[in-house]
This record gives structure tokens, C-alpha cells and sequence, in this order.
């Protein structure tokens, strides 16, 4: 008979300190809140977010990229607010949360490979602007060495877990903030090429709102349902007498500084540049400085992929083929893919692929957050704690797997222009709503069956979400 597992037992399958395949125990959760929201600004720094800025300036107007740009904030914010909460309050992050939360554990599975695949893409997404920002000085040697140097240099950055990134990210932020403003500087110096006010330009043709206002949200749509489900693998180790203050933190300040100031900022620098791609005027405004700065933004970032990325690989070959040989070699092959990413020139096909991922992350970090308020708390269905120990879980739950496929289905096909023109724009959100009405009429329809086998008597009560 297969012994039960305590509470004191889920550090016995973990490399190190990184509890990847179960909770973070109550006394390993010992991370102040600004510990925590200081490493997920390595993903709140990626040059991306200029680029996202500047594109939607240029191509719809700068009005319309900061009207979306608040709504990212507010919409990201209130659910990584959520998300950061169960996340501090079970010590578990969303593959597990996914677990005991509406879809069982093969059904959390699938959620962790897409989600693995996301990580691995964006930092070959990243990965590629930093290689085409050096390639620019040193155009002598090959992109494919480039590629595997940068691809490569991650992967130790990564070996010794969260302690080391919230080093890595500490010491190397002040760095980053000093290009930044130098950047800024020499922006200002820089004659504009638009005569007006920045956020008045807009191309010949647009209109503040209407259908360029959708698309600028519907290209926000493709990273904003990311960054609430990137909180949980780190707000998992915050003090529980931070809580209160730190789940606001984690939830907002990453969004506000992604979409906010590095987004606006993009927004900024491409109507005064009149070029709408980072990896080319920040080198024109601080030459080799400018290679070295994104340099900086784009290893910060990486190794913050390459650690989600890991986590996720982990979940989903425990729990599918029972292999587990622990965070770091998930590290390697996450960064080997990457590589191998790169080096096919897939990034040239991300457009179709992150239209699916930023339906699917909206979608899921929606059902996680409706089964927590709604079906959990208020309508008391299921159990009032995360069980992530298959020996006490079904396989699927049609709650969460349910409104998963049919809303992601439905999204993708919206995303893609069949159902018109308004929903193609705001396909994520129309996603997110449908998977919200869908998890709280499967969950009332299987009056919870599906949630755990028994319930369990070794959960510490303080781990209870209701």
C-alpha cells in the first residue's frame, strides 16, 4: 500500500530549494514581499514591452496603445492579485494550484506542457533580440554562434534556484535602470520626428477607438495573461505575515511597470524615433552601450523563462511518465530548446502561436480565479484547500478541463477571424468570460465529485483557502 504523503514529506522528490513537483512548506516560505516582486521585475524589463509599445503607437496610434496598456494593467493586475493569493496562501504555483483546482492531474498536466512551451518560445522571442542587437557590432561572427553563446549562458544563471535570481535580479536592476534613464537622455536629444505631442500621433486614416483600439488590445492580449500566471511560482515563498501587502505587489507592480513604463515608454521612444524595433534605435541612441543594455534586459528576462520553463517540464513528466530527474535537468532542456528554437527560425512563426498562448493563459488564469472565488468560496463546492497528491485526485476534472478546450477552442477560432472582425480583436477576453459562465455550471453540474477522492485530514488549516 502506497504510504501517505505529509505535509513534512513534500521536500523528498525537490532539487534543492525550488519545490517544483509539490508545496513550499510553511517554514520554507520565508521570502519578503519585495524580495519577490524584485525577481519578477526580470520579466517586467524585457525589451518586448518597448517593442509592443512602439508597434501599437506607429501602426494605431498612441492613444489607443495607452488606453490598452491600462487595461492590460487593470485586467493582469486583478488576476495576478488572485493568483498570487492562492499562491502564498497553499505555497503552490499554478501547475499545481491546476491540480486540485478544476482539472485533476493529468488534466493540470497538459496545462503545464502548454505552458512550458510558452517559456521556451518567449526566450527564443527574447533570445533573438539580444543576438540581433550584437550581430549589429559584430556582424564577423555567425548568428548561430551567437545564438548558442546567449542561448547557453542562461542556463547556469538558473542552477541554484530562487535565492540566486533574486540575486541576480537585485544586483543587475540598478544596472538596468542606469541605461534606461541614459537612453531617456539621449532620446531628448534627439531631434523627433513627430512635431506634436507624442500621444497625439496618430497615422493617416486611424481614430482614437473603434477597431484600432481592439487590435491594440488584442496584441496586449498575447503576453498580459502571462505575466498574473508567472506571480505564483515565486509568490509561493512569501512570509505569510507579508501576504496582505505582498499579494497587491506581486500582482500590480509587475503589471503596471510592463505595460505602464515599459510599454509607455515604447510608445515614447517610437513616435519620437519614428522606428518601431528596440533592438535597432536603442543601440542608434547609446551604440555599443545600447548592444550591452539589451545585453542586460534580455539575459534578466531569460532566466526568468528558463525557470518557469523548467518548473512546468517537471509537472508534466512526473505526472505523465512518472520521470524525475529534478529542476535542473528540465534547466538544460529548456534552454536547449530554446536554442534549437532559435536556431530553426521558428521565431519568424511566433505571430500564430502566441495568438493560441494568449488565449489559453487568459482562459486558464480566468478558470483558476472563478473556481477559487466562485465555486470554492461562495458556492462551497469542493474542497476548501490545493490537493496536489495524485493518491488523492482524479485524472481529469470536467470542470476545468471542460471549460478549458471548449472556451480556448472557441477563442482560437474568434483569433483567427471567423466570428468576425470584434471578436478576433478581443478574442482572449471573450475566452476568459466564456471559461468563467463555463467553469460555474460544470462545477454546479458535477456538484464537485471530481475534485478530490477523499478528503484529507493533514493539511495544515492555515493552507485552507475558505
Amino acid at each position: 500500500m502506497e504510504a501517505i504523503q505529509t505535509t513534512e514529506d513534500y521536500t523528498t522528490n525537490n532539487s534543492g530549494e525550488d519545490y517544483s513537483l509539490d508545496r513550499v512548506p510553511r517554514d520554507k516560505r520565508n521570502m519578503g514581499w519585495l524580495s519577490i516582486t524584485n525577481i519578477t521585475f526580470g520579466i517586467a524589463t524585457a525589451i518586448f514591452y518597448f517593442q509592443m509599445g512602439s508597434v501599437m503607437a506607429l501602426s494605431f496610434g498612441a492613444m489607443n496603445a495607452i488606453i490598452s496598456a491600462v487595461y492590460a494593467i487593470v485586467v493582469a493586475g486583478v488576476l495576478g492579485t488572485f493568483i498570487a493569493y492562492l499562491s502564498a496562501k497553499s505555497g503552490m504555483n499554478v501547475n499545481l494550484l491546476s491540480r486540485g483546482g478544476g482539472f485533476g492531474y493529468i488534466g493540470a498536466s497538459l496545462t503545464s506542457f502548454i505552458y512550458a512551451t510558452n517559456f521556451i518560445m518567449y526566450c527564443a522571442l527574447e533570445g533573438m533580440i539580444l543576438v540581433a542587437a550584437v550581430h549589429e557590432f559584430m556582424p564577423s561572427i555567425p548568428l548561430w554562434v551567437l545564438i548558442v553563446f546567449f542561448g547557453s549562458i542562461v542556463i547556469p544563471l538558473n542552477w541554484f534556484g530562487i535565492k540566486q535570481l533574486d540575486k541576480l535580479q537585485k544586483w543587475s536592476l540598478p544596472i538596468f535602470f542606469v541605461f534606461l534613464i541614459a537612453a531617456i537622455i539621449m532620446a531628448f536629444m534627439t531631434p523627433s520626428g513627430y512635431d506634436g505631442y507624442f500621444w497625439t500621433y496618430l497615422p493617416e486614416g486611424v481614430q482614437v477607438g473603434g477597431l484600432a483600439l481592439l487590435s491594440c488590445i488584442g496584441m496586449q492580449h498575447g503576453i498580459m495573461g502571462l505575466t498574473p500566471l508567472l506571480a505564483s511560482d515565486y509568490a509561493r515563498f512569501l512570509k505569510p505575515k507579508d501576504t496582505k501587502v505582498g499579494i497587491f505587489a506581486i500582482g500590480f507592480i509587475p503589471q503596471i511597470f510592463c505595460f505602464g513604463v515599459m510599454g509607455g515608454l515604447g510608445i515614447w521612444f517610437g513616435v519620437r524615433l519614428g522606428e518601431p524595433n528596440p533592438g535597432v534605435y536603442i543601440v542608434l541612441l547609446l551604440g555599443a552601450w545600447g548592444a550591452l543594455f539589451t545585453m542586460l534586459t534580455q539575459i534578466r528576462i531569460n532566466i526568468t523563462n528558463i525557470y518557469s520553463g523548467s518548473l512546468s517540464l517537471s509537472s508534466f513528466f512526473e505526472n505523465i511518465f512518472k520521470f524525475t530527474p529534478g529542476r535542473r535537468f528540465w534547466i538544460v532542456v529548456t534552454g536547449v530548446a530554446a536554442i534549437g528554437l532559435m536556431l530553426g527560425g521558428i521565431v519568424d512563426h511566433l505571430e500564430l502561436a502566441m495568438t493560441f498562448q494568449g488565449v489559453f493563459l487568459l482562459t486558464w488564469a480566468t478558470i483558476l480565479v472563478t473556481d477559487a472565488i466562485f465555486v470554492k468560496r461562495f458556492l462551497k463546492i469542493g474542497p476548501g484547500y490545493y490537493e496536489a497528491r495524485q493518491q488523492y485526485l482524479y485524472k481529469w476534472n470536467p470542470v476545468g478541463v471542460g471549460a478549458l478546450l471548449i472556451a480556448s477552442g472557441l477563442g482560437t477560432i474568434a483569433a483567427l477571424g471567423f466570428m468576425g472582425e470584434f471578436l478576433q480583436s478581443t478574442a482572449a477576453f471573450f475566452a476568459a468570460i466564456l471559461a468563467a459562465m463555463l467553469t460555474f455550471v460544470l462545477a454546479i453540474f458535477t456538484k464537485g465529485k471530481y475534485y478530490v477522492k477523499k478528503d484529507v485530514n493533514d493539511i495544515p488549516s492555515e493552507d485552507y483557502i475558505r
